[in-house]
This record gives C-alpha cells, sequence and structure tokens, in this order.
C-alpha cells in the first residue's frame, strides 16, 4: 500500500463537510484505508479523522498506558499518542509510526501512530459485516469487515473499545431514577459492545426498562415485528416502546436510514428517535436532523445521555 501523507485542512482526497453530510439517509459511508506494517488492511470512518500528518517529535510521559507513546502539542493542544501496532498485538514489519492520523472521538482528541495512509472510499452499509461473521476468537478491536473490489477485506477499527481497553471506562456517574407512576420502556441498538453496556448502565439507573438489538438492520427488522404484532392484536407500538435510541454507525444498516425508516412508518408516530453517535461535530448533528432525529447526544457522558432522554419520556406521560 502506497503511502499518500495529507493534511485534513487541505488536501484532494477530502471533500467538504458539505458534500459528505449529503451521505445521510444513503446508507452509505467513507472509509479511511491504512496499514500497520503488515499484511492486513484496516480502515476508520473518515469523520473521526482531522487530520493525517508525518509522526512530529513526541514527549514520552510517565505512567503511560500499555501502546501510548507519549504527548504530542498539536495547536495549542496537548494529546496523547497511541500505536496501534502496539495496542492490538500485531507484529509489524518496519516503521509502524511513520504517519500519524489525528482524531476526534468521543470528545477526545488523540494521535495514532500507523505505518501508512492509503486512500479514502466509499462504502455501503450493507456490504459492511459484523466480525462475529468472519472471525473467531479475539476481535483484535475489529467492529466490522467490509471488501474491496479486488477481493482483499479492510478490517474497519472499534476505535470504542481502543479507548476503554486503554485509558480504562469513563467514572461512574449517579443517575436519578425517572420516577412517576408507570414503566418506561427504550430500544436501543448499537454494534459496540463497549456502548451498550454503558447505555444498560445508565438506563438501569434511571430504572427504564430496555430492549436492544446490534445492528441498524436487526433494530429494523425486529421493530416492524413488534409493530405487526401489536396491530394484529389490536395494540399499537407505542403502548410497548416509548423511546428508540439509535447509534449512527452500524454494519448493515447504518443509523440514518434507521431513523429514516422508523420516522416514515406511521406505526412510529409519536415515538422520539435520539441518535447517539461518537461523531459529534455540528455536520453530524445536522445529517441527524436531515432524518428526522428529535435529538442527537454525542457519546459517552451518562448524565447528558440521561438528561436527554429524562424529558422526551416524561412527556409522554
Amino acid at each position: 500500500m502506497e503511502s499518500a501523507i495529507v493534511d485534513r485542512t487541505d488536501n484532494k482526497l477530502l471533500e467538504s463537510v458539505d458534500a459528505r453530510t449529503k451521505l445521510a439517509g444513503s446508507n452509505c459511508m467513507e472509509i479511511l484505508l491504512f496499514n500497520l506494517g503488515s499484511s492486513e488492511i484496516f480502515g476508520i470512518n473518515v469523520f473521526k479523522v482531522r487530520e493525517v500528518c508525518r509522526t512530529p517529535m513526541i514527549t514520552p510521559s510517565p505512567n503511560m498506558p500499555g501502546g501510548v507513546e507519549g504527548l504530542i502539542s498539536l495547536r495549542g493542544n496537548v494529546i496523547p499518542v497511541m500505536s496501534l501496532a502496539k495496542v492490538m498485538g500485531l507484529d509489524a514489519e518496519g516503521d509502524s509510526t511513520a504517519s500519524m492520523m489525528v482524531t476526534e472521538y468521543n470528545k477526545r482528541v488523540l494521535g495514532f501512530l500507523v505505518h501508512a495512509v492509503d486512500r479514502i472510499i466509499r462504502v455501503d452499509w450493507d456490504r459492511v459485516r459484523a466480525p462475529e461473521s468472519v472471525l473467531s476468537g479475539e476481535q483484535h478491536h475489529i467492529t466490522a469487515i467490509t471488501e474491496l473490489e479486488d477481493g482483499k477485506l479492510v478490517s474497519i477499527l472499534d476505535v470504542e473499545s481502543i479507548l476503554a481497553r486503554t485509558f480504562g471506562d469513563a467514572v461512574a456517574t449517579e443517575i436519578a431514577p425517572i420516577g412517576g407512576d408507570r414503566e418506561y420502556n427504550v430500544f436501543f441498538v448499537d454494534d459496540s459492545t463497549v456502548a451498550r453496556k454503558k447505555i444498560a448502565e445508565v438506563l438501569d439507573q434511571m430504572g427504564v426498562r430496555h430492549k436492544h438489538a446490534l445492528n441498524g438492520m436487526e433494530a429494523w427488522t425486529r421493530l416492524q415485528g413488534m409493530a405487526a404484532h401489536m396491530a394484529q392484536s389490536g395494540g399499537d407500538i407505542s403502548s410497548e416502546i416509548d423511546l428508540i435510541l439509535v447509534d449512527a454507525e452500524m454494519p448493515e444498516m447504518d443509523g440514518y436510514v434507521l431513523t429514516r425508516n422508523i420516522k416514515s412508518d406511521p406505526r412510529f408516530n409519536g415515538i422520539p428517535v435520539v441518535m447517539h453517535s461518537s461523531l459529534s461535530s455540528e455536520a453530524n448533528r445536522a445529517m441527524g436532523k436531515s432524518v428526522g432525529t428529535d435529538a442527537y447526544v454525542a457519546k459517552f457522558d451518562a448524565e447528558v445521555l440521561s438528561d436527554t432522554l429524562r424529558p422526551l419520556l416524561l412527556k409522554k406521560n
């Protein structure tokens, strides 16, 4: 894979953010391909990458987690830098830290050291599969797999699991119960094991009952089945679900298409849809709004999530 060192702020590989917002509802995403000095090809959602550059001077710092090489000063901010090859336990050949991707994820900015950056490709989410169907055993921080036109596989990074394993989970926050004289039910969907665990913890503290799905296609299939069942019994799906919480990036069907499907189906009228995403830019919020989301919450702040869900649930009293 040839290196195409680019800068997010000035390069021909990256189109404008405005152009990318048009992907909302198209069930597509754009992936930046890179390698780590091994034969594998890796990818990361372009929306998570702020810029790509040659690796600057890194200042070692004591007591850093495994895989974190040190700190750099970038545009007035001090950010940690980690070697992806080390974090993922790969035996890389050559310099696996020659280039750096500066990422913004869950409101955290950090540098990922990689061997080389290749190009950007556009992928249909229905061509993206969860790794459970492809890999066995340890997943090595891979959230999904897709296939290039030449048949080569691309492993898409699960940045959420990398952050959780490297820096640990966020400090637990005490969430007040929602109270009231009725039960509340939330249906949520997220392809990340880490995210599902955190969401369930928040809902449990709120005293809210919940069901979940692992990707957008599974969620839509289950929601349609629940709505059909309720219609046959003379009921309404809104008596079973008070709110739907969706991730943005998911294999097979993304959260934008899922939201559009829900909002265009009259059976789900009155049920709010909240998008819960690690992609926290204004462009992503605009994408969520364009398909009808009632709220958009950046991952992962338990208090902000509960504060967003609470009024939408209580509004249904």
